[in-house]
This record gives C-alpha cells, structure tokens and sequence, in this order.
C-alpha cells in the first residue's frame, strides 16, 4: 500500500487564485486593495525567509504590503507602539508579528495590542478564547492549523467521531489545531514529550497531525495503516550530497510512513504552502469586514 500524497502546492495555488481574483473584483468596483502589515524584530533567518514569502505572496495577490523591520534590542514600549499605530491605520487591514519574538519581549503583550478585526494571524487571545468555547467564533483562525483542516477536509467528508492525535502542544500549530479537531466532533488526543507509550498512542490515530519539530520523530511502524498524516515539522537535516549542504524533512520519517498511510502531506510541499494561501485569504476576510 503506499499513501496518497496531499498537494499542499496545489491545494494552495488554488485558494491563492481565488483570493487574487476576489482582490481584483475588488479594485474593479472602487474598493481599496486589502493591505497587510508585517512585523520582523531581529535577524533570525529563518524569521526573514518566512516574512519574505509572505511579501511576495502578497504582491503577486494584489494585496498591498506594508514591511517593517525592528532590531532584537527593542524596547517593548516602542514594538507596541508601532503594531497599535499599524491598527490605526486605514490602509493597513491585516497585521503579521512574526514569532517567535526575542528573548525578552513580552509576547502576549504585543498580541494584545493587534486590532481585534486585524488579526490575520488569529492569535489575539481573544480570538484564541473564542476559538476554545463552544457557541462563541473567532474573527480569525490561525493560519497554519486552518491550512491543516483545509485539507483535512479536502481528504474526508467527515471527521466526526474519528480518533486525531495531535503531536505537539504549541500555541502556535498544537494546540490551536486541537481546539479545531474538537469542534469538528472528532475525538482529540494531545501529545507531548511527557506522554507515556507514545509510539502506542499514535498508532490509534485515525488522523495525525505532527508538530513536535523532531526530525523524522514518527517511524512508519507508529502509523495507523489507512491514517491520514498531516507532517507540520520543518527540520533541517545535514546532507553533504545537496547543493546547500542539508535537505528539509518533517516529523515524520516520510519513507516508512507513506507505505502505511492512506494520505500524507510531504515536507516540504505540504503544510507550508498552505500558512501563506490562508494568511492572504484573512487578510481578505479583514478588508471585508472593514468595508
């Protein structure tokens, strides 16, 4: 048996062309282009790759693109200022602080101080309270565990009642993706570095989500034949044979699990595409709402 592979490229190249067009529309009856802000304190490289190619994405989208670029030394007070100077602004719909933070800021700080109907990240903990009680809606859902359900519900018509294992407990991907999981009906078991038998409890995972950021953590042999596995990780391994001197592979030991898997996401190729479809379609939603 070997899985179905899960396009993220294509599924994502999808929703970019549908975003594109409804921005279009919108220029074509006078309404301003949705604008987008984001934030990039320090010089993690990893930090300016990923803000780049939001940048870029939103160009070829027709979205506006507003960059700004904070040393790591900054004051907590000057970062909140900019990011609620950025909610005042008209042309400015969506705002993107990109995390991790440096050491010693304050980030909930800074959440807090993005406009509600701005949060294109969906990471206000108001949007995130919203999001963890049932009959209340967030503005906004994160933007990698939406690309996660997307395509969940791509491969299933229903996950209700099914058993998802969540690898992985951040506020980020983990547990955000959880709370979705939940209000879907399906049955959510959470994961992490103190669970017990852990290969055993993955294995009853009618649905996997790995987002532990270990590289090639899950072997084949912890897989549920016919599971669908989402791989979030993004890992870096060495390898003298390429070109940059190392390849890219996810939490899943993709080779072993694509023989036992119904679908899978590869890495990269999968998840990572979709974060960016699903941040331009918010920054949509955001012009939206603000018309």
């Amino acid at each position: 048996m070997t899985a179905k592979v899960i396009d993220g490229k294509a599924i994502a190249e999808q929703i970019r062309t549908e975003v594109t067009n409804e921005v279009s529309k919108r220029a074509t009856a006078g309404l301003p282009r949705p604008g987008l802000a984001t934030v990039l304190v320090g010089d993690n490289p990893g930090s300016q790759s990923y803000v780049r190619s939001k940048q870029k994405a939103c160009k070829e989208a027709g979205i506006e693109s507003f960059g700004h670029e904070l040393p790591a030394d900054v004051s907590q007070k000057e970062l909140e200022g900019l990011v609620v100077s950025l909610s005042a602004d008209p042309r400015v719909n969506g705002i993107l602080v990109q995390l991790p933070l440096p050491a010693g800021l304050d980030e909930e700080g800074v959440l807090n101080a993005v406009a509600l109907n701005k949060d294109v990240d969906g990471f206000h903990p108001v949007n995130i309270g919203r999001l963890a009680q049932k009959g209340r809606e967030p503005l906004f859902i994160p933007c990698t565990p939406a690309g996660v359900m997307y395509m969940l519900n791509q491969e299933l018509p229903s996950l209700e009642g099914v058993n998802a294992v969540v690898l992985g407990r951040s506020n980020i991907v983990g547990m955000p993706v959880a709370l979705l999981l939940v209000r879907a009906n399906a049955t959510v078991t959470i994961c992490h570095s103190r669970t017990k038998n852990l290969a055993d409890v993955v294995r009853q995972a009618d649905v996997l989500v790995a987002a532990v950021g270990r590289a090639e953590m899950v072997r084949g042999s912890w897989i549920k034949p016919g599971a669908v596995v989402i791989d979030v990780g993004i890992n870096r391994v060495e390898d003298a044979s390429r070109p940059r001197g190392y390849r890219l592979v996810g939490d899943v030991a993709y080779d072993e699990a694509v023989q036992v898997a119904g679908a899978i996401t590869p890495v990269p190729g999968g998840v990572g595409p979709m974060t960016i479809a699903m941040l331009l379609r918010n920054t949509l939603r955001a012009a939206e709402i603000a018309d």
